[in-house]
């Protein structure tokens, strides 16, 4: 999954773009007008006012979930861990279905990182604390490397032959202090295929011979760990499973909640409060199945329909009508509203015939 900036000009895949994901502070939100500012606006006016607040509302970050913390957690310690060795440093797989966070637990850890080695060193010019990359379909070493080429701006292209390209990525890499390599979509690199295979020995080599710790993430269905070869992997990499938002036990609920509120409260619609979207938590789950992109996509677009029709205020129907993912909406099986009894039901359950 490739993630842009909010002007579309650097893929979070390259130094520019990380470097922009890594510097964006919290987003101040948007000043509430009064309601008699608000209605002494002009058309176009109102037509900005209501674009900021819609902006805000696409904008803003995904909240700390379990898996984000956890993640973050091990992949400092395993950083810390790492350091200085040349032997025995450990990786770390996140996985899971689509949409439970993958991508994001990675990059706020990758982040997270970047920001501390600048507070660390500020003002050391050169350094590229993290690595960022999306692992190509049919992944190849060739391929590979020039994706890590790319995010480090190196002038090579497929032409210059793989171990040329190689040499230059981990002479890079080595020189500009890299301590963290993420490698996103893991799960193309396949080892049951002849490439795949050769995809594999290649990230074991930089693995080898970068000093830094290597973050990957796919889906469950990954061969990376499978077999003689893939138990190399298996043997240095701790994995941590991310999933959806469970609803059935009481913790479950109480979590979800504090999730939809925490959601909820950035809202700038001038008749919603926090905690109005808790009548409908059972259902927000039911919708998103749990997913924790889902839910965002879900609240963030009902907040802006309710800018975009004047309503100001989230309500059920602004929920139905946002189209989410395939996936969501394929699993989403709406519960039907009881029916009416009839009058012979009803005889009946007061006992007469």
């Amino acid at each position: 999954m490739e993630i842009f900036d909010d002007l579309g000009q650097h893929s979070l895949a390259t130094r520019e773009g990380f470097t922009a994901f890594t510097s964006q502070g919290i987003i101040e939100p948007p000043e509430l007008l009064s309601a008699a500012d608000l209605i002494a606006l002009t058309d176009p006016e109102l037509d900005i006012y209501n674009d900021v607040r819609q902006r805000f509302h696409s904008q803003l970050l995904l909240v700390a979930t379990p898996d984000i913390m956890r993640v973050t957690a091990v992949g400092q310690k395993l950083i810390r861990n790492n350091r200085g060795k040349q032997l025995g440093r450990k990786g770390l797989a996140v996985v899971g279905a689509a949409g439970t966070g993958k991508s994001t637990c990675i990059t706020q850890l990758g982040k997270k990182h970047q920001i501390d080695q600048q507070r660390r060193a500020p003002g050391l010019q050169g350094r590229i604390p993290v690595a960022y990359i999306v692992a190509p379909h049919e992944a190849t070493p060739v391929k590979l490397s020039l994706e890590l080429a790319a995010f480090l701006g190196l002038p090579v292209n497929r032409w210059d032959g793989e171990p040329y390209i190689t040499r230059a990525v981990v002479s890079v890499l080595r020189k500009v202090g890299c301590g963290l390599v993420l490698v996103d979509e893991i799960q193309r690199v396949e080892l049951g295929t002849a490439d795949g295979a050769k995809a594999a020995d290649y990230l074991k080599y930089l693995f080898d011979s970068i000093p830094a710790t290597f973050v990957f993430a796919g889906t469950p269905d990954l061969t990376l760990f499978d077999g003689p070869r893939g138990q190399q992997f298996a043997s240095r990499f701790k994995t941590i499973t991310t999933t959806a938002f469970g609803y059935g036990l009481k913790a479950h609920r109480e979590l979800w909640d504090k999730l939809v509120v925490s959601m909820e409260e950035p809202l700038r619609l001038h008749k919603h409060r926090p905690g109005m979207l808790l009548e409908y938590a059972h259902y927000l789950h039911s919708r998103t199945g749990g997913m924790i992109g889902s839910l965002d996509q879900l609240i963030h677009d009902a907040a802006n329909d309710a800018i975009a029709d004047g309503t100001e205020k989230i309500t059920k129907k602004h929920l139905d009508e946002v189209l989410l993912d395939t996936t969501a909406e394929q699993q989403y099986s709406p519960v039907p509203h009881p029916r009416p009894a009839t009058a012979g039901m009803a005889a009946r359950r007061r006992g007469r015939p």
